[in-house]
């Protein structure tokens, strides 16, 4: 797994690691199932700490893309990258369209009766 990260960003380096993973996880380069390195291995591969890591990987976990299991390597719990590049269309053109979350809300609610 290749995460690259961007000398001089605004991005926090955790946020970098992150978003890196997420789209492997999201281009399907990462698949359901799979383990995530240990944190101690991908921090020393890339140069950060390993409380780094571990802070991009329980961001992974609040986006629901990873499970993290004490002990045990976090787990690629999503592997649905369609169904994501999908809403995030779908949200892109609410927002284009300037609607509210609310009526976007609304309408996925009526179409899933």
């Amino acid at each position: 797994m290749l995460v690259r990260l961007k000398a001089g960003s605004s991005n926090p380096i955790y946020m970098q690691i992150a978003d890196s993973i997420a789209g492997h996880i999201e281009s399907g380069s990462l698949q359901a199932k799979e383990r995530l390195p240990a944190a101690r291995s991908l921090g020393e591969t890339i140069g950060v700490n390993m409380h780094t890591v571990l802070k991009a990987y329980s961001e992974l976990e609040r986006r629901r893309l990873v499970e993290m299991r004490r002990g045990r390597a976090g787990v690629i719990v999503s592997g649905d990258a369609d169904l994501r590049e999908m809403a995030r269309a779908l949200v892109n053109e609410a927002k284009r369209q300037d609607l509210q979350k609310a009526e976007v809300t609304q309408l996925v609610d009526e179409m899933w009766r």
